[in-house]
């Protein structure tokens, strides 16, 4: 497996992996019936940076780096990480943020911010937390879990 900088031929491996995971309305704000035309705008926006993680030629999952806020906030990256379903549990989301660190140092940045990490999504909140990530903020019902209602989210925050 490998992470590499997406290219245009990329876009509807892409596309497949973010439909999928945005279709169980549990993880992410993006609505289940998100059209196709959105991509752009929320994963290959020229304000970010987008990346695939590969293995023999199979695009398995996908990440976004871009800065949290405009100008006097553009020190502090934000990034968004989406797994195929079907490669869950095989490290890759541990492999993007590692990766994603690394770039954001690269970049600049001097911290690296999550605005909205749902509170019954545990998996990704150990994750970010292995990494070093803190909660440092709790929006109460901050996300309409589709089988759960309104639940918390967190905002989480690393030092670079």
């Amino acid at each position: 497996m490998h992470v590499r900088k997406a290219i245009d031929q990329d876009r509807h491996e892409v596309w497949e992996i973010f439909t999928a995971v945005i279709q169980t309305g549990d993880t992410y704000v993006f609505a289940p019936d998100t059209p196709k035309e959105d991509l752009e705008k929320y994963w290959f926006g020229a304000y970010m940076e987008t990346y695939v993680v590969e293995q023999n030629g199979e695009i398995l999952g996908t990440y976004v780096i871009k800065p949290n806020q405009v100008d006097l906030g553009s020190h502090i990256a934000n990034g968004s990480y989406m797994v195929h379903p079907k490669a869950q549990g095989k490290g890759i989301g541990n492999l993007m943020c590692e990766h994603s660190l690394a770039e954001a140092k690269r970049f600049g940045f001097k911290g690296m911010q999550f605005n909205i990490v749902v509170s019954t999504n545990t998996v990704a909140v150990k994750l970010w937390q292995k990494h070093g990530f803190e909660i440092i903020g709790t929006i109460p019902e901050g996300f309409d879990h589709q089988e759960l209602g309104y639940v918390d989210a967190y905002i989480m925050f690393r030092k670079l």
